[in-house]
């Protein structure tokens, strides 16, 4: 039976989404969970492969079993054994040959970032705490140049960089209430530590270090050196992933 399932993830404490060599990646506390109920070891697809300490609540992953579960039921036998900061928060059957990476249409991330001289105890790990004062004027003219094709060459994790660096924005927007500034974008695809890499650069322009035209300028494959920094992996979250029609597992779904 084909499985489709959406998780959310604290990812504070772990590697990665994938299994790890050395540490511990969100993939193999699920994985482990359908082996204790399949007995045998189940693997799992992902839409999105997050970094070290990127957060998630629209992660979707397929996976198959042998044995035939209720939907509702699966959620729960899978939760029972995961640790607090991992859930399945839903669960369908799909169609064969549903692959959660491959039959995505877009994923979309959110960048939660807090401007101020103080970071309430609660937010601890869930934003990026910049302390520095952003023109959001500016931020907001440098984010609309993301959508459309580009070559992310400069958005890319240097040595994780594939050959082929071209990537589709569908859309790009930076909102603000109060402290909290929220950076979403939404593509076909990612490089690695692309989203963080594009927060860091409207970061340097936000900040007066670097200016609009310096941001266009990067989007015709300039090396990694180029840009701005990373900016750190906490306030990342892996927001949404879209399978057409009512998502999250659109006409795949059977039940």
């Amino acid at each position: 039976m084909r499985y489709a399932a959406r998780v959310g993830y604290m990812g504070t404490a772990y590697s990665g989404w994938q299994r790890q060599a050395m540490g511990t990646g969100v993939q193999e506390k699920i994985e482990e969970s359908l082996a204790a109920l399949e007995g045998k070891p189940v693997t799992v697809t992902a839409a999105g492969r997050t970094d070290a300490g990127v957060h998630a609540c629209g992660q979707v992953i397929s996976f198959e079993l042998e044995k035939e579960w209720r939907p509702d039921k699966l959620v729960l036998a899978v939760n029972f054994r995961l640790p607090p900061d991992i859930a399945v928060l839903e669960a369908a059957r799909v169609l064969p040959g549903f692959d959660a990476r491959r039959h995505a249409l877009w994923r979309e991330y959110r960048f939660f970032i807090w401007h101020g001289n103080a970071l309430p105890p609660f937010l601890h790990g869930r934003v990026w705490w910049n302390r520095f004062r952003w023109d959001f004027e500016e931020v907001r003219r440098a984010c609309a140049l993301f959508e459309g094709d580009h070559d992310f060459r400069a958005f890319c994790k240097t040595a994780e960089c594939p050959e082929r660096t071209v990537r589709t924005i569908h859309t790009a927007s930076v909102t603000r209430k109060g402290r909290l500034a929220v950076f979403t974008v939404r593509g076909n695809a990612f490089l690695t530590n692309m989203v963080r890499i594009m927060a860091g650069n409207l970061n340097a322009v936000g900040r007066g270090k670097k200016s609009v035209e310096w941001l266009k300028g990067l989007l015709g494959g300039q090396a990694r050196e180029n840009s701005a920094m990373t900016a750190p992996a906490e306030g990342l979250y892996l927001w949404k992933v879209s399978y057409g029609e009512g998502t999250p597992f659109g006409p795949y779904r059977v039940e």
